[in-house]
């Protein structure tokens, strides 16, 4: 499971303080707990006005490399800031993101086109969120014809079906299951990804929710996941999830990761 560690994004009040003072030691601490947790990639969203992104994120994406040397997941809603922010960064990394929205594809993708970054892909266009997975995957169809245009193979693909809260939900997540399936067995390489915590907003316990979902999107072909590494529990049923799809051979990582204290009692 490719885990995209979600801790240093200045839409918690924590990180939007520490951007604000430009407090480095505490964003190098969040990048390094991350990456000692087993994150794949960590996420870098400065959530602070246009203007001030680009300046921002090189900041913040100098601290996480001060701190460890595990990729980054450059984080914007702005393509334009996102072509000036990727290339600062040491090794590539991940895009987060582009859509089918107005030109963000068109700008990204022959930027990442000869490099080895990947990408998040929201299966959202002009028209917004489509409501059915007929309507999503003509997305997915259309994205996957542009990145075969610029040359972009599906193993460097994220695909974010875009998870909904599941209080507001008509079917549960059933249509996510048909999307993620559907993706899976289009594109056996291509990976699938979600934010993972957006099934469970405005419901009580959570975590119930976020853990319930991981496993059932798992199970549909999920193996990346937007996620706080941090959360022990959640680390412990992705290993779990993982061994029981088959996907570690003789529980090796599974029990590797418990012996390294990543989740079961802290040592």
């Amino acid at each position: 499971m490719i885990i995209i560690g979600e801790k240093i994004n200045g839409s918690i009040p924590a990180v939007a303080e520490a951007i604000a003072n430009r407090d480095a030691e505490f964003i190098k601490n969040r990048a390094k707990a991350q990456a000692e947790a087993g994150a794949t990639f960590i996420d870098c969203c400065a959530s602070v006005p246009e203007a001030q992104e680009v300046e921002t994120l090189k900041w913040m994406i100098d601290c996480i490399q001060e701190a460890t040397d595990v990729p980054i997941c450059v984080d914007s809603p702005s393509a334009d800031v996102l072509l000036q922010v990727f290339p600062y960064c040491k090794k590539p990394g991940l895009i987060n993101s582009v859509s089918g929205e107005g030109d963000k594809i068109e700008k990204i993708f022959p930027a990442i086109a000869d490099t080895k970054w990947e990408v998040i892909c929201l299966l959202s266009d002009d028209s917004g969120i489509p409501k059915c997975a007929a309507d999503r995957l003509k997305v997915f169809d259309d994205t996957m014809a542009k990145a075969k245009q610029y040359g972009i193979a599906p193993n460097r693909i994220h695909i974010d079906p875009l998870v909904e809260m599941l209080c507001t939900s008509e079917d549960g997540i059933a249509m996510n299951v048909e999307v993620i399936s559907t993706v899976r067995e289009r594109y056996p390489n291509i990976h699938i990804t979600a934010a993972v915590s957006n099934i469970s907003f405005n419901l009580p316990v959570r975590k119930m929710i976020n853990l319930g979902f991981t496993v059932l999107a798992m199970n549909a072909g999920l193996d990346s996941a937007i996620l706080d590494p941090l959360n022990r529990d959640m680390m412990g049923v992705i290993y779990a999830t993982d061994a029981l799809l088959g996907n570690d051979d003789y529980c090796m990582e599974y029990i590797g990761a418990y012996r390294d204290g990543i989740f079961g009692p802290k040592k």
